[in-house]
């Protein structure tokens, strides 16, 4: 099994810090492999609490590298859900990277554990429109949900804007996973950076490394 690491997060910065100065990143220093997985970048203002900045991945297995290079760029810049990260706030920016592990069909859509399971739900609605979407492990934990409360959220991000019932909630097939996390703040990448490189990030000519 492979498990997220700090060289993943760090392909990360370096794919989006190259983004910003139109270069290639450095090659990654962790291995091939092929599994689902997921970038989330989040904003740290004043010590305050983490705020969602983009968030995207695959629930299908991809190359890691091809993936980490792709959906780093594109939860950066191409999330619907929020303006493009601007080079500027990289000093404040956090990067989790998430590698999904052990799917598992579950009996109905409360067999699953908040903090533990990651979901992914499938139904068809009352239009006969099918409908999927899923969260991250941590997300019902942190959001503070029951259960009920994450999968009435994720039938929600799925784009149904009907009535739920509990009807709608046993027509749901849901599928449970779990995941190994990475997550490091851009301070840590400027000092592993130093200490592996000898250099400081810096996008055209800025040196960010001291912000």
């Amino acid at each position: 099994m492979v498990l997220a690491n700090k060289e993943m997060v760090v392909y990360c910065f370096d794919t989006l810090l190259a983004h910003y100065n139109s270069e290639e990143a450095a090659p990654p220093a962790f291995d091939e492999g092929q599994h689902p997985l997921f970038v989330t970048w989040k904003k740290v203002v004043n010590g305050g609490e983490p705020r969602l900045r983009g968030c995207i991945g695959t629930l299908e297995a991809c190359q890691l590298i091809n993936g980490f290079r792709d959906y780093a760029l594109t939860s950066a810049l191409r999330d619907r859900r929020f303006p493009p990260i601007q080079a500027k706030e990289l000093p404040y920016l956090e990067c989790t990277v998430s590698i999904l592990i052990a799917y598992e069909t579950a009996n109905n859509y409360l067999d699953w554990e908040v903090g533990k399971h990651g979901i992914i739900i499938e139904f068809v609605d009352d239009y006969n429109t099918r409908r999927s979407a899923t969260y991250l492990p941590e997300v019902a934990a942190h959001e503070g949900w029951t259960m009920v409360e994450a999968i009435d959220s994720l039938i929600r991000k799925a784009g149904f804007s009907g009535p739920i019932t509990e009807s709608l909630r046993k027509r749901i097939k849901l599928t449970r996973y779990q995941s190994t996390l990475f997550t490091m703040h851009y301070s840590d990448y400027v000092s592993y950076v130093k200490a592996t490189r000898g250099a400081v990030p810096s996008i055209a000519g800025a040196n960010l490394g001291n912000q």
